[in-house]
């Protein structure tokens, strides 16, 4: 019996020492990351309602992780500069990408040469927020519904034009699902920015738009333009009387912008969930919800796994619009 109890605590001893230096590497990695700041790859410029929210996630990051998180813009080709950039970092956690709609489904079907590709150059990190739109009209447009939009816009095919914030973006693609849902024949005008799509709006060059609500949420409040609905399933914080699309006109309506945070394809697992985990309890907080509905957004908290299947099902849903569209990639 003793010869057979020495035997057992001596197995005993060498499987603890065996397995020691296993759960040491494990144990070590955890405490290693992170040890330096943390880069948050931006593709847009500083100011915009993305760059705001990519700076309140960073803020949470730092609480967190009790590291510096610092927030890089690289703007330029829809977000694909910035997206590129961190597709060819290390996969070591320090260098993240704070992307949207675009960068992650539809700039594919836009763009001729993608200089990434979604599924195979990143791992999804968390999704974030979504940011609606808003469809609106001159004040001396004769309408104040979308069904009184739609129905303008059938009684004249064609004669109607409206403007958006360049060929394939959110806005672009809101309207175009809007013209595919309901029939209505209305021409798009193209801008390379909000900027001179609100100085025609306001002087009545063009009746109809699609654009941020942010960008024209004082014009609105003025009555120089008039909001008919929003993009999202829900009404926008900074527009609470304003309809939503799917409650007036298009049940199921939904073209939001969303924005997520993703790594380069073989960050290791752990440090994927550790800052999926940070992100997600963060948005959670009172104090972000707060923030994030103050500047116009709504609080979207997803895992890693939850934001990998919302690309996967947004790619099939927005491939559709685009090929509705007749949009081909330039």
């Amino acid at each position: 019996m003793t010869h057979f109890i020495r035997r057992r605590l001596l197995l005993g001893a060498a499987t603890a020492s065996l397995a020691t230096p296993f759960l040491a590497k494990s144990g070590l990695a955890q405490d290693k990351y992170p040890k330096g700041p943390i880069k948050l790859v931006l593709g847009f410029s500083p100011g915009g309602i993305t760059d705001i929210l990519a700076r309140l996630t960073a803020q949470r990051l730092e609480t967190a992780l009790k590291t510096q998180v610092i927030v890089d813009n690289r703007p330029g080709a829809g977000g694909n500069i910035g997206a590129a950039a961190v597709a060819r970092s290390a996969p070591d956690g320090y260098t993240l990408f704070f992307g949207t709609l675009g960068t992650a489904v539809t700039n594919q079907f836009i763009y001729a040469n993608m200089p990434f590709d979604t599924a195979n150059d990143f791992v999804p990190v968390a999704l974030v927020a979504s940011v609606p739109n808003v469809l609106l009209v001159h004040k001396d447009v004769p309408v104040k519904t979308v069904q009184e939009l739609v129905a303008l816009a059938k009684a004249k095919p064609g004669e109607l034009s409206y403007g958006a914030a360049g060929l394939g973006s959110s806005t672009h693609l809101a309207m175009e699902l809007l013209k595919a849902e309901t029939g209505m024949r209305i021409e798009n005008v193209p801008y390379k920015g909000s900027a001179l799509l609100q100085q025609d709006l306001l002087a009545g060059r063009i009746p109809v738009a699609m654009d941020s609500i942010s960008i024209h949420l004082q014009h609105i409040r003025s009555g120089a333009v008039r909001a008919l609905g929003v993009t999202s399933p829900t009404r926008a914080p900074d527009l609470p009387d304003v309809p939503t699309i799917a409650e007036v006109a298009v049940p199921g309506y939904d073209a939001v912008v969303w924005l997520y945070v993703a790594a380069p394809a073989k960050t290791p697992p752990e440090i994927v969930k550790l800052l999926s985990d940070a992100i997600v309890d963060g948005i959670k907080s009172d104090e972000m919800q707060k923030k994030m509905r103050s500047v116009g957004a709504l609080p979207l908290p997803g895992t890693s796994e939850q934001l990998g299947k919302h690309i996967a099902a947004e790619t099939v849903r927005w491939k559709k619009i685009v090929d509705a569209a007749g949009l081909k990639p330039e």
